[in-house]
């Protein structure tokens, strides 16, 4: 008896590959190109920051128009050579203005390429597995902090900035084009005559075996709710994973910091893996607002207790859930209001949420030179992780 895959299986697979490039080049990535240009070409952090600031603006405002374009154009191919043209550009421009118009083509790849672009090719496929196949195609990102990014500084390393970018270049473009326009190549079930999940097709169709909730009475309270929920966590999330080294080094030292901040990264893919076996059985908003309230009790806890056990356990506990409230933001969306609209409603919900995600960093920095010290931003940061739960939850529409 043949024994086969399914094809949805292979697009997961194809998508976890996309996630360690794009994370590994995109957003864990930026803090790469900043110390290596910055190295390199004497130019302040400021001015190559800045650069990189463009690259989450840009990002952020190609969400919508992505989610409504995912499923009708080669979005992932043109993503991946923007990407990767950006990329080797970084490593030989002469002029620090120069870095704006290449960390806008990493923009636009990664915005096709991270959550929603993922999200939306992987969501037709399933009914039952949804929340497992977004999560497992989601943890490559893990794999692109935990292994994209030494990779990538052993590359420049021993190439130099401008040889190792465009050898890093060369491999994404190598791997991925073919990845993408083998496998990928279908849209949905459907184009191979089977239901999501790998049923039959019937007459009526790919089914249903969950009930989206979202109608045109509620449509607008759940994707809302949602938006500003997830929005403003991940605004004290991205602050948090921006400032963390900074942060451990005064209880730790640097060598310390490093050491928690690998340790957070390894939590984060045990937390992906957990989510991954429970979420597809499992109410997703009381899950995510689960997450929240770990993330806002380890930001007291370090906020008011700050010492070298608390800053420990409560970065582990921080990066247990950091997974959850990245991944979960594109589930909830899905289960809600089904796969047909997911795209376009995803899209529209993820541009507020990178918008409010690119001022995290800024965010915590401006309240640490105003406050004096991390303990009082953390309390405000848990707050307004708080105020984020507090969406989500209320927001849910219940059976009376």
């Amino acid at each position: 008896m043949k024994f086969e895959i399914f094809y949805g299986w292979r697009v997961v697979a194809a998508c976890f590959v996309i996630a360690c490039f794009s994370w590994g080049l995109g957003l864990f990535g930026s803090s790469v190109y900043l110390q290596a240009v910055t190295a390199a070409r004497g130019w302040s952090i400021s001015e190559v920051s800045s650069a990189i600031t463009t690259f989450l603006l840009i990002s952020a405002a190609g969400q919508s128009a992505l989610g409504r374009s995912i499923a009708r154009h080669d979005a992932l191919l043109l993503g991946t050579v923007c990407m990767c043209i950006g990329v080797a550009c970084i490593g030989v421009v002469g002029r620090p203005w120069q870095l704006y118009p290449c960390f806008a083509l990493l923009g636009i790849g990664w915005a096709t390429l991270s959550t929603t672009g993922i999200s939306a090719t992987v969501a037709p496929w399933f009914e039952r597995h949804q929340g497992r196949s977004i999560t497992l195609a989601i943890m490559g990102a893990s794999f692109g902090a935990i292994l994209g990014v030494p990779a990538l500084l052993y590359t420049v390393d021993r190439l130099g900035l401008r040889e190792g970018l465009l050898a890093a270049s060369a491999v994404a473009v190598l791997v991925l084009l073919p990845l993408i326009g083998v496998v990928l190549r279908y849209r949905g079930p459907e184009d191979l005559g089977i239901a999501r999940d790998g049923g039959l097709l019937g007459a009526g169709g790919a089914p249903e075996f969950t009930k989206h909730i979202a109608t045109p009475e509620n449509r607008r309270r759940l994707l809302w709710s949602a938006t500003v929920a997830f929005a403003l966590t991940l605004l004290a999330q991205i602050g948090f994973i921006a400032h963390h080294v900074a942060l451990a080094a005064q209880f730790l030292g640097n060598f310390g910091a490093g050491v928690l901040v690998s340790a957070t990264g390894a939590v984060t893919l045990f937390g992906r893996l957990y989510l991954a076996k429970i979420v597809d059985s499992a109410p997703v908003r009381r899950l995510a607002c689960q997450a929240m309230v770990a993330q806002l009790a380890a930001l007291l806890a370090i906020g008011l207790f700050p010492s070298i056990p608390t800053v420990i356990v409560g970065s582990l506990i921080y990066g247990f859930a950091i997974g959850h409230v990245t991944t979960l933001s594109p589930i909830v969306i899905r289960r809600e209001f089904g796969a047909k609209a997911f795209a376009e409603v995803y899209g529209t919900a993820a541009t507020f949420i990178q918008f409010s995600s690119a001022c995290g960093p800024a965010f915590i920095g401006y309240l640490h030179e105003r406050l004096g010290g991390y303990p009082p931003v953390l309390l405000i940061s848990s707050a307004v992780t708080a105020l984020g739960c507090a969406s989500l939850y209320f927001g849910a529409v219940r059976d009376r």
